[in-house]
């Protein structure tokens, strides 16, 4: 559009050149047209700042967690913090997407990815990778013993430009049916993709898209997401003494926060604060936890430390 704008102006300067007795309707043309080039400019400007700015706080990621120590009951508590995101992201009007699933015989996952999109869903979820760990007695428990098990937790940015360049030849590509519903052609075609990056010996499995080629496209997203995220961690991890005000490494291997269900309380071990009555927070109703470390990032203070 401004390109032809452009074309536009100079077919009238040109004509007015040529033809003097054309000068005034030419230089009302003249005027609708630098308007419109103008407004055009503006558009083109907030279109790139607002890239920018998704860039820096994407609005699509995914949320990936995995079972740790504790074996069933550390699974149904993976379970219980992938329901939590997934209420909290439904009352922010964003869409969540479970992409890939992997049950044990109680229905708690061993491990499972997520897909949420919307304005400043990376903005909030950013600080919870890590591991989180809970104090509880299992229901299977007969002592009345409490037990500690842990689930942890990465939060992979998908960002629409990557900067990361993955080399085709360190990958290898696996095909399989996909399981699960989905239509007449799903258990029949092999459209499921899974893709290995043998340098780092990560991987990534889409399934959700219909055929070969989008899994294949889609895999491809997520496993750049998941190298640039490493990528990411390791250079926190490097400078993390230079930050002020840090709220951790972004390690998926740091404990970052305690569910403590005696005392009916979360802490979160990098900022000393804890808060109260577990199943409303575990409902999806996480905004003052997101709120504190908003505010600790803004201004470095810690609230009270009521840890043990």
């Amino acid at each position: 559009m401004y390109e032809k704008l452009l074309k536009d102006e100079a077919e009238v300067r040109s004509m007015i050149e040529k033809d003097s007795s054309l000068k005034e309707m030419g230089e009302h043309d003249l005027v609708s047209i630098l308007e419109q080039q103008k407004s055009l400019l503006t558009q083109m400007d907030e279109i790139l700042e607002g890239d920018k700015q998704e860039e820096e706080k994407p609005n699509e990621v995914v949320l990936e967690v995995r079972a740790g120590a504790g074996g069933d009951e550390a699974a149904l508590f993976a379970a219980e913090l992938l329901n939590m995101y997934k209420r909290y992201a439904e009352t922010k009007g964003w869409s969540a997407k479970i992409t890939e699933e992997s049950k044990n015989d109680l229905g708690g996952y061993k491990e499972a990815s997520m897909e949420i999109k919307g304005k400043g869903v990376y903005d909030d979820f950013r600080w919870e990778t890590g591991v989180h760990r809970v104090q509880r007695v299992p229901e299977t428990e007969k002592m009345g013993r409490i037990h500690t098990s842990t689930a942890s937790v990465a939060i992979m940015p998908i960002r629409k430009k990557s900067k990361f360049v993955i080399n085709p030849a360190d990958l290898d590509m696996e095909f399989s049916r996909a399981g699960g519903k989905g239509g007449q052609n799903v258990n029949k075609v092999e459209s499921a993709v899974r893709l290995i990056h043998r340098p780092t010996g990560l991987d990534v499995r889409s399934t959700v898209e219909r055929s070969q080629n989008a899994n294949r496209e889609r895999a491809l997203i997520l496993l750049t997401s998941k190298l640039e995220a490493l990528k990411e961690a390791e250079e926190a991890r490097k400078f993390s003494a230079d930050r002020k005000g840090q709220i951790g490494t972004g390690d998926r291997s740091e404990k970052i926060r305690t569910y403590n269900y005696p005392q009916d309380r979360i802490t979160d071990h990098r900022i000393k604060q804890s808060w109260y009555n577990l199943p409303i927070i575990l409902s999806g109703k996480i905004t003052p936890i997101i709120e504190a470390l908003h505010e600790f990032e803004k201004t470095g203070k810690t609230g009270e430390s009521d840890e043990e």
